[in-house]
């Protein structure tokens, strides 16, 4: 059995005095793969820095939605030279967060463009990050798949059936966390069960987001598995089966993963 987080933060202080361990634990329960996702481009060199420093992790370049007034104009080149590296998988985390909206709207849906713009110029999946945004995620992502195709992932998915059922029809796949295994959250289960298993994708967001039965602690990667064997019950499949398909369909998304291990 081995798993992929597919979206962490390892990068993030919650971390910094033991990240030898973090990514020790991760593997030890059977997580072979960390993905550690970009929230700003000015610190995505930081990222690069871990990536080249353990061979399970992997790192994207991007703006989150909550920095794109740090970083209103996106820096292409930065973004472009990062993206080069053998380790940066994908763009992002990229998207619209109307919860906190931290952003102005406008600023917030040009620095989301110039992500999906970067991302379909390199072939690389853009990691998309939606909360209370559905109507405007599904608009743009329709708008733009219009002006070329390019690869996608609905992180952290805790949006309607309206979004996730959009996003399948453009390609898209769909990530879920630990919220997955929260007591209240039946109705994201009863989405994860309808979403085909060759679109699914597990992830923690460590440090956030613990699942059940760690809820209430800093999430990490290791974590992951219980979220898995969550999503597995909800399909109706064995663990087994879950955790293959997942692996799967994430090394398809984030290609670059696989040519790297075969560069090693």
């Amino acid at each position: 059995m081995t798993l992929i987080d597919s979206h962490c933060h390892l990068d993030f202080p919650d971390f910094a005095d033991e990240i030898e361990g973090v990514v020790a634990r991760a593997e030890a329960a059977g997580v072979e793969r960390m993905t550690t996702i970009s929230t700003r481009v000015a610190e995505a060199a930081g990222l690069r820095a871990i990536a080249e420093r353990f061979p399970s992790v992997y790192f994207t370049v991007g703006t989150h939605p909550h920095h794109a007034a740090e970083e209103p104009e996106f820096d292409l080149a930065t973004a472009r030279a990062l993206a080069a590296h053998p380790k940066c998988v994908g763009i992002g985390e990229a998207g619209l967060d109307y919860h906190y909206n931290y952003a102005p709207p406008d600023i917030a849906k040009r620095v989301f463009r110039a992500q999906i713009a970067l991302a379909r110029e390199l072939r690389l999946p853009l990691v998309i990050h939606a909360r209370e945004a559905d109507d405007d995620i599904a608009a743009i992502l329709r708008e733009e798949m219009g002006q070329g195709r390019f690869a996608a992932l609905l992180h952290c998915f805790t949006s309607s059936r309206a979004l996730a059922e959009a996003g399948l029809a453009l390609g898209l796949y769909v990530s879920f966390s630990g919220v997955l295994t929260f007591k209240n959250s039946a109705e994201l289960r009863a989405v994860a069960r309808d979403i085909p298993l060759d679109r699914l994708l597990v992830e923690t967001d460590a440090p956030y987001l613990a699942p059940v039965p760690h809820r209430g602690r800093r999430n990490e990667p290791a974590f992951v598995v219980e979220t898995a064997r969550v999503l597995a019950e909800v399909k109706g499949i064995d663990f087994t089966t879950l955790a293959a398909a997942t692996l799967a369909n994430t090394l398809r998304l984030f290609a670059k993963m696989a040519v790297a291990d075969i560069a090693a």
